[in-house]
């Protein structure tokens, strides 16, 4: 995953967030998100349905709109430090604001810390299994794991996946049952049926984990 990731940065975030903070207060910009977050989906191997939040944390990426507010703050404060820029009075004593549409960045020159927000966004979002992940800064376990293992992991750790329960709500099939005759989640494949029962945390991705993502994956 880290050759998918760094090739998303390399190629396709820096096209994207290109002069970012001169448009990244339009209305506009969720249309770049949705093309970025279909990158982030690839590179965690994720579903749709699955909430936003979780896919810069598995995708090891800072969240879009905190990109984006470091890139502005980082040209206000050169813009700051250098007098003869032509643009400076503008950032320092703004023009009156004639349509109330629009949002120029010095509408908000307060620096943030990305890693604070983002650790203060990620405690604050109501997301799945949010409580197994202590930070969402660090690289989380299992992403140097081939594709398959960390698709799957990810998948398990989401509680949606290739289970019964989920088949049937896809309409996919007639019946959420498990061969051992319970409803099959993700959670219930992992946690405590009899044919697939893990007896280890699934998110340490250890090497018993990974042995048992490779046996049920194949």
């Amino acid at each position: 995953m880290l050759s998918l990731r760094s090739s998303a940065l390399a190629l396709c975030y820096s096209a994207a967030e290109y002069c970012a903070p001169v448009w990244s207060c339009s209305a506009h910009t969720s249309q770049v998100d949705v093309q970025l977050n279909s990158i982030m989906r690839l590179i965690s191997g994720t579903l749709y349905s699955k909430p936003l939040p979780w896919l810069p944390v598995l995708s090891n990426i800072e969240p879009l709109a905190l990109r984006r507010k470091a890139a502005t703050d980082k040209l206000v404060e050169k813009i700051v430090q250098h007098d003869s820029w032509r643009i400076q009075p503008d950032i320092l004593s703004p023009p009156l604001l004639w349509l109330t549409s629009r949002k120029p960045l010095w509408l908000d020159l307060q620096p943030v810390d990305i890693k604070s927000r983002w650790w203060h966004n990620w405690r604050s979002a109501q997301v799945v299994n949010s409580h197994l992940v202590c930070d969402p800064k660090i690289r989380q376990h299992g992403f140097d794991l081939p594709r398959q293992q960390w698709s799957l992991l990810n998948r398990f750790c989401m509680e949606e996946g290739h289970c019964s329960a989920c088949r049937r709500k896809w309409r996919l099939t007639d019946t959420d049952l498990c061969p051992c005759g319970e409803t099959q989640t993700t959670s219930h494949i992992v946690e405590s049926c009899p044919l697939t029962k893990l007896k280890w945390r699934l998110i340490t991705a250890d090497e018993d984990a990974v042995s048992w993502l490779t046996s049920y994956g194949s």
